[in-house]
């Protein structure tokens, strides 16, 4: 029985692939790839620069908009998550419909049906991972909302300039931090996308993943959106 449940060695490989490509696109987006600036890199210069000009409001109710909508994005795609991840369960409930359906596109003839499970187990592991990272960002996004409304005012004195310097830079690292989750989340729900390939076949699956990889690489690092962040900057 344990044998039924085993992928093929092309199925291992194209999961492999797959797997080495999000963690390779993770690690470029985060700078630590190669040198160009990502557009995530840029806007997290810009949330810096947002809580450097917010310290200088002395009403932050400008501030309190942005935030309350990034909390409600994150909210849902938290949602949207918790959704696919009922449709996935529903999947096995359906399977039968489901693998006749596959057997019509599916370059290897009709999946076994433990395959197709051992499949649908890994899209809601994904998923579910998209969705503890939109809650975790959101939770996150709520805290630096707290913490934007401890920045004290921008005082003439020099005596509390460390101390608003402290409580801005404490919002700073919050609000990167709540993006760098989101953004984690996002690239769980675009590499599921990708996933949903490897139902058709693995080759297929390596390819959908490349081409997605395209077409992430391509928004952040050589789009319009990081052209027009970067205006100005010759960083």
């Amino acid at each position: 029985m344990a044998n039924t449940l085993l992928i093929s060695p092309t199925d291992v490989a194209a999961l492999g692939f797959f797997l080495l490509v999000w963690a390779l696109y993770a690690v470029a987006v985060d700078g630590r790839l190669f040198g160009r600036t990502s557009l995530t890199a840029a806007m997290n210069a810009q949330r810096e620069a947002w809580m450097r000009v917010m310290a200088r409001r002395e009403l932050r109710m400008i501030d309190t908009g942005i935030m309350l909508g990034l909390q409600q994005g994150t909210a849902f795609f938290a949602s949207s998550s918790l959704l696919a991840l009922g449709g996935c369960f529903a999947l096995f409930g359906a399977g039968d419909q489901v693998l006749a359906v596959l057997g019509d596109v599916s370059l290897g003839g009709v999946p076994r049906r433990e395959n197709f499970e051992v499949k649908v187990i890994g899209l809601i592991l994904l998923l579910a991972h998209a969705f503890f990272k939109f809650g975790w960002s959101y939770r996150l996004f709520n805290y630096c909302s707290i913490l934007i409304g401890a920045v004290p005012p921008m005082r003439e004195e020099t005596a509390h300039a460390e101390e608003t310097e402290q409580a801005v830079q404490r919002a700073i690292k919050m609000n990167i931090l709540a993006g760098k989750h989101f953004n984690a989340g996002m690239r769980g729900v675009f590499f599921s996308i990708g996933y949903l390939g490897w139902f058709v076949g693995p080759m297929i699956f390596m390819l959908s993943t490349a081409l997605l990889a395209a077409v992430l690489v391509r928004r952040q690092f050589f789009s319009a959106a990081r052209r027009a962040v970067l205006a100005g900057n010759p960083g």
